[in-house]
C-alpha cells in the first residue's frame, strides 16, 4: 500500500509504482509479458500486464472488458504508455528541454 502526491494522475501514479518496489522505474511495458487471464484477474502486477497490451496495441474498449477498470483510469495509463514509446523512439542526444519537461509532469524520473 502506498500514497504518492502528484500534480495529475500520471505523475501520482508512477510515482507510486516506484515506492512499491525499489526495482520499478514506474509504468514499464517489458516488466510482464501480455496474457489476458493476468487481465482478467486483479493482482498486484496486473498494471505492467496493461501497460505491455497498451504498447501491443490493445484498444481501451477491450481493456475495459478483460479488466473493468473504468476508461478513465485505462486512458491515463495509455497516455503514460504513448509517452514511453515516443521517449523510446527519440534519439536521447536530440531531446529537448520540452520533452524532458513533459516526461517529469507525467511521472517519469
Amino acid at each position: 500500500e502506498v500514497m504518492a502526491i502528484g500534480r495529475n494522475f500520471e505523475e501520482a501514479f508512477q510515482k507510486a509504482l516506484r515506492m512499491v518496489d525499489e526495482n520499478v522505474n514506474g509504468f514499464d511495458p517489458y516488466l510482464k509479458s501480455i496474457d489476458d487471464e493476468e487481465l482478467e484477474k486483479p493482482t498486484d502486477k496486473r498494471m505492467f500486464v496493461q501497460t505491455t497490451a497498451l504498447k501491443a496495441g490493445y484498444a481501451i474498449d477491450r481493456l475495459y472488458e478483460l479488466t473493468k477498470i473504468d476508461r478513465w483510469f485505462l486512458e491515463k495509463m495509455k497516455n503514460i504508455t504513448a509517452y514511453y514509446t515516443l521517449l523510446e523512439d527519440l534519439d536521447q542526444t536530440k531531446l529537448s528541454h520540452k520533452v524532458i519537461l513533459r516526461a517529469k509532469k507525467i511521472g517519469f524520473s
